[in-house]
């Protein structure tokens, strides 16, 4: 597909661009409506096609939990393996969508390892995740950027008091939950792992509070969050923070995702994955 028409995607899912503008610009791009609905068909998640662990897997057990926030009652999706061993917990964080099926599948992934998986729903304040991606993402922007991260912080200290959590956590981001991955790393000091995958980087002087090990992935494409990435690393650097930074050359923002073919990256996507997971039994158990 054009790469111009996998960045003008980028614009609408990240920045304030109406779908009637998006669809006058892709229209353009493709050059006939015929071609433009071809491009939708494989920008556009579709998530009956791309689920993994399918739901209610017979070794898993799943629930929704609550737990205070900040000003409000936060909940999310929480699947772990049957039995009760005490296991490591992940908080997973979603894209600026809401806890979309997606994440959840990502979530059921995240147990299956052999973990306390705990997709948080940001959006649970204000009514839950609604099915229109508009809508969420709408709403994703108008949420209390610190509000939000206390929520995210509470979900830490949730399951950590679980009894089937060994009291070592971590977490995983996408996109915008990469971002807030980051942000936990650096306002947890008790986070033994923050995975952020094409993720908006902290302030630099906001690094030396790290004490996690921090592992970040980034599509080689994927020029407006690898701007920041010098800065970032150097920061990394200088704090002496144990980190690993990986940028999958030739592939796109939300490369991860395989509800969009025309972004997900298999091969990126699958090693990833197996480096994340490495991460989280060096550092989870």
């Amino acid at each position: 597909m054009d790469q111009r028409i996998i960045n003008l995607f980028d614009e609408y899912t990240h920045r304030p661009l109406s779908r009637k503008d998006f669809l006058d610009r892709l229209l353009k791009l493709a050059g006939s409506a015929a071609l433009a609905t071809t491009a939708l068909s494989v920008l556009e998640p579709s998530y009956a096609h791309a689920t993994t662990v399918q739901p209610l897997a017979e070794n898993l057990v799943e629930e929704t939990v609550t737990w205070p926030g900040d000003g409000a009652t936060v909940s999310g999706y929480l699947v772990h393996p049957k039995g009760k061993k005490k296991r490591g917990a992940v908080v997973v964080i979603h894209e600026n969508r809401g806890l979309t099926p997606h994440i959840k599948d990502v979530t059921r992934r995240v147990a299956q390892a052999g973990y306390l998986a705990l997709g948080v729903d940001a959006l649970s304040v204000v009514g839950g995740t609604p099915a229109d991606e508009d809508q969420g993402r709408t709403l994703i922007g108008q949420l209390d950027p610190v509000k939000n991260l206390h929520n995210y912080l509470a979900a830490l200290t949730y399951l950590r008091a679980r009894p089937d959590c060994n009291g070592r956590t971590g977490c995983v981001g996408f996109c915008w939950g990469g971002g807030l991955a980051n942000q936990l790393a650096v306002h947890d000091p008790a986070l033994n792992a923050a995975v952020a995958y094409y993720g908006q980087q902290p302030k630099a002087e906001e690094v030396p509070q790290i004490k996690a090990n921090v592992m970040l992935h980034y599509g080689g494409l994927d020029q407006r969050i690898n701007a920041g990435i010098p800065a970032y690393e150097a920061a990394l650097k200088a704090a002496h923070t144990p980190y690993e930074l990986f940028v999958y050359e030739g592939v796109n923002h939300a490369f991860n995702n395989d509800t969009s073919p025309a972004r997900y990256n298999a091969e990126a996507a699958k090693l990833a994955w197996e480096r994340t997971l490495r991460l989280f039994k060096e550092k989870l158990g």
